[in-house]
């Protein structure tokens, strides 16, 4: 078969003009090298890691008078939220977003989200609709129910679960809009059985003045959001401010500083994770096209930072991908963006086979890890440690990102080794119930008061024997 154009269109701009810097990392010939900028890399996008803006560095020195780091930040913040409530949250609101806002426009009307509503195309409430309708049935298809009771003993044992009653969303507004991460977020726990779900989004035109974000709220039938972002609004949804009561888990993506601060509150109210950015690890073989793959690594790039890796055995690939990159970061309105973190966080990855493919994805522990392979679902076997996996040539992460049905919200920098991605049984809390008969206590009344016996906790082996003593 002769070159396809674009092939020919991509070496043709190859001759005029360099590709990024994507770093090549040879793992067959550099391998501790090649780990020890990948650990880098997955250390620096962590929440250890210290990524912040120079807008935001020159801001933390008008807001607290000194260079802090974004941990002393979060402190400091959070302190004040918890000392003096809504007046700090609504501070902190105008020195790091700008906005002056009251505790009545703070939080978005209902009249203000139906306005949003009746104001976007009937297209997009259609497709809020129908995406809306893939997340719920697929939430609902695998929520836990209540284990059926345990019968070994005179009784009855089982598991109850039962909904979180008020949840936090935070939702990014920063860079972009992100209904999706509204529907990926709230619709999990509506499928959970959530009375309360609050949304907070930072009074950005992409965040709580967005009107296709508002517009997605009401068509929700979310009712309580507030027009507050960063490490301010995790305080608020944690302590609890003036008009905001406090809620029992917080959830939802968000920059360094929010996921610090959830950090910090955790223990007060659950988390679902302390997320970094966005990130993506490709395997790929010779039967992967170059052009996919390239798409693939800049989609997750644009989020800008985002980690994007391609690891593969067959050396012609990296090149042409490399060449792929190129053509299509011209062509996109977020190139720019996307090239500098690609050059900062992104690497093409050789390896000897697909065996070390799969051992450096296990060690890696990707957010999302699409297997761009003939075999993708036999391989998908050997690969333990991923948030989300994407098999196949025709599944790119944006099918997860935004339609498919599983939550996008999944645990980065290497925690999905123990971490799982957010779904509806997030928002279960789990009780053990235990009904026993006085037949069933004496059953197992032997192993309790030699337990008790052994550990020296009197009081625990008589309140099994003075039942065992019958009425007095």
């Amino acid at each position: 078969m002769g070159e396809s154009a674009e092939r020919r269109n991509a070496k043709s701009l190859h001759m005029s003009k360099p590709f990024p810097t994507l770093k090549r990392l040879d793992l067959t010939s550099a391998r501790p090298e090649g780990l020890a900028h990948l650990a880098g890399l997955r250390k620096s996008l962590s929440p250890r890691g210290d990524i912040v803006s120079p807008r935001g560095r020159e801001l933390t020195m008008q807001v607290f008078g000194e260079a802090l780091t974004p941990i002393e930040v979060v402190d400091r913040i959070l302190s004040d939220i918890s000392r003096a409530g809504l007046e700090a949250v609504l501070r902190y609101t105008q020195q790091l977003d700008g906005k002056l806002l009251t505790a009545e426009t703070m939080r978005v009307s209902p009249e203000e989200m139906a306005e949003a509503a009746a104001g976007v195309s009937q297209a997009y409430i259609e497709t809020i609709g129908r995406v809306r309708a893939n997340v719920l049935a697929f939430q609902k298809s695998i929520l836990h129910h209540d284990s059926a009771p345990l019968r070994d003993l005179d009784g009855q044992i089982w598991l109850r679960y039962r909904p979180l009653q008020r949840v936090g969303v935070c939702i990014p507004g920063g860079a972009a809009a992100y209904p999706s991460s509204l529907i990926m977020t709230v619709v999990p726990a509506q499928a959970a059985g959530v009375a309360e779900i609050v949304v907070v989004v930072p009074p950005t035109g992409f965040g709580g003045y967005n009107r296709e974000l508002l517009a997605a709220c009401h068509i929700l039938g979310v009712t309580e959001v507030y027009r507050i972002g960063g490490a301010q609004a995790v305080g608020a949804l944690a302590y609890g401010v003036e008009g905001i009561k406090a809620v029992d888990k917080i959830v939802g993506p968000g920059n360094l500083f929010v996921a610090l601060a959830k950090k910090a509150v955790y223990g007060l109210v659950d988390i679902d994770s302390i997320a970094g950015p966005s990130e993506v690890l490709l395997i790929a073989d010779e039967s992967a096209r170059p052009d996919f793959i390239a798409a693939d690594l800049i989609s997750q790039a644009e989020h800008s930072p985002g980690s994007s890796l391609l690891v593969t055995w067959v050396p012609e690939l990296i090149e042409s991908v490399a060449m792929a990159i190129e053509l299509q970061l011209s062509q996109l309105s977020r190139g720019d963006l996307a090239r500098e973190s690609l050059e900062q966080y992104g690497a093409l990855v050789l390896v000897r086979d697909e065996a070390e493919a799969v051992e450096l994805s296990n060690l890696m522990a990707p957010e999302h890890l699409h297997i761009s392979t003939a075999n993708a679902l036999e391989l998908s076997d050997q690969l333990t440690n991923a948030g989300a996996i994407f098999l196949g040539h025709q599944a790119p992460v944006a099918a997860g990102d935004y339609a498919a049905g599983p939550s996008h919200v999944l645990p980065t920098g290497g925690t999905a080794r123990w971490a799982s991605g957010l779904s509806a049984n997030s928002f279960l809390r789990t009780t053990s119930m235990i009904h026993l008969t006085d037949q069933g206590l004496r059953q197992i009344a032997g192993e309790i008061t030699h337990l008790a016996e052994v550990e020296g906790l009197t009081a625990h082996k008589a309140s099994v024997t003075i039942r065992a003593q019958g009425p007095a």
